[in-house]
Formats: C-alpha cells, structure tokens, sequence
C-alpha cells in the first residue's frame, strides 16, 4: 500500500454488552491494511507509570476473556488511553480486535506493569529510543511525558518500519508535539529519525545499520556531539 490510508471515527456506535473491566472505545484510526490505534476511556482507579503496559482483549467464542499485553502509547496524565495495534488476519485478539468501533467495549485490567519506565532509565545527556513497528507504543507514552524533559535534555527517537505508510503513526505523533499545551515546549528537544527497509525514502536502513556505520549522528547534527554513542556502537551491538 502507497498511500496513507486514514480513517477516524467518533463515539456513535452502539455499545456491546457489558464486559468485565469494560472500557468504550472512543476513536479508532486506521493507518495502513496492518496497523491501527485506538483510545479507549480511562478506568479511574487506574494509575501508571509513561512507559507500562496493561492487559487489554475481548471476550472468546466461549464468553472467556481473551487478553494481550499492549503498551499504553498515551502519557500518564492523559485523561484517556491510547494504544497502538499491529492487525494479524489469523491472530486470536487482533483478528477481532482490528475490527472494533466507537462505542464498543474492550477488556481492560486496570493493573499496569513493565520496566522501560523513568525510574528504571540510567541518567544523562540523551536519551535514545529505538524502535521498529508497533514497538514505538511505549516510546510515544514517554516523548509525551514532561517529566522525561527534565531528566534528558535532548531525546532521539529512532523508529523503523518497511513502508513509508507504517511511518505515518509516529511522524503525526512528533509533528502533533508543537502544539500541545503541555508538551510543546520541550518539541525542539525531541529529534525523530524515521527509516524504512523495503519501500524508498529519503532515510533508509535498519537501526543497527544507520547506528554502526555512524549515518544518524552525521544526519542528526555535527557528529562531534555524539563521541559517547559513537564510541559505544563501534565495539557493535
């Protein structure tokens, strides 16, 4: 698929029958025949950490909860949750889960976990953020965390997909940083390296390519800046 296929949509639909830890979808947005994201409302009792993931699913053909970890792609002060999904025709969940709508109702167990938070990130100058596909979910929760401002004073984030077109959530994801009230002064802190591997663009290559052969710290800016990451990749990772 060339072009950027987007479809948004707002809280109309009818709502499924309740679920237990029930949540309504409120937006759903299609970005290519394989990847979505959606937000859902927000359990009040639930309170996390930029970074975790939750349980979320539907219920199976036998009335049994089926459920999936998802990364919570929305930052800690959001007053709703956003999560970003990879569509797999014969997956259990995402089969099923590709196809939900405003106004219908997932499972969501309101118990976050995971380690790539804050607290567990050694100190420094710059913080990196490597990504490939869906795995952008956790890194888009923490670029819009301020607190990750005060403890970085510049974030890259690299992020790598096939297509130009499975880009598309993470470049409206960095472009939309400017004008958030809350975030927008720290956008010029943040650098966003994109690549793809299969379709031609203007940046191509796997992380691990652009990051050896030295590329991204000559993209990003005088290559000077980066002896530290320099010197780290040159043993090879």
């Amino acid at each position: 698929m060339n072009e950027l296929s987007t479809v948004t949509e707002t809280a109309t639909a009818k709502a499924a029958p309740a679920l237990p830890d029930a949540q309504e979808v409120t937006e759903v947005q299609h970005y290519t025949d394989t990847l979505f994201r959606f937000r859902t409302t927000r359990p009040r009792s639930l309170r996390f950490r930029s970074g975790e993931f939750v349980m979320i699913g539907l219920l199976d053909e036998r009335g049994k909860p089926l459920l999936r970890a998802y990364s919570i792609a929305s930052p800690n002060w959001d007053e709703t949750l956003e999560f970003y999904s990879i569509k797999v025709p014969d997956g259990a969940l995402t089969s099923r889960l590709q196809h939900i709508r405003p106004g219908e109702q997932i499972i969501l167990r309101p118990k976050p976990v995971g380690t790539l938070v804050l607290d567990a990130l050694l100190p420094g100058r710059r913080l990196w953020m490597l990504a490939t596909g869906t795995g952008i979910a956790p890194f888009a929760s923490l670029i819009r965390d301020p607190e990750t401002y005060e403890r970085y004073e510049e974030v890259v984030l690299m992020h790598t997909c096939r297509t130009v077109a499975e880009l598309a959530y993470g470049r409206d994801l960095v472009a939309a940083l400017r004008d958030d009230p809350l975030i927008g002064e720290f956008a010029d802190r943040l650098r966003y390296y994109p690549t793809t591997t299969r379709e031609e663009s203007p940046r191509m290559g796997r992380i691990t390519d652009n990051m050896t052969s030295g590329k991204v710290f000559d993209d990003l800016s005088d290559p000077a800046e980066y002896v530290v990451e320099k010197a780290f990749v040159g043993e090879g990772i």
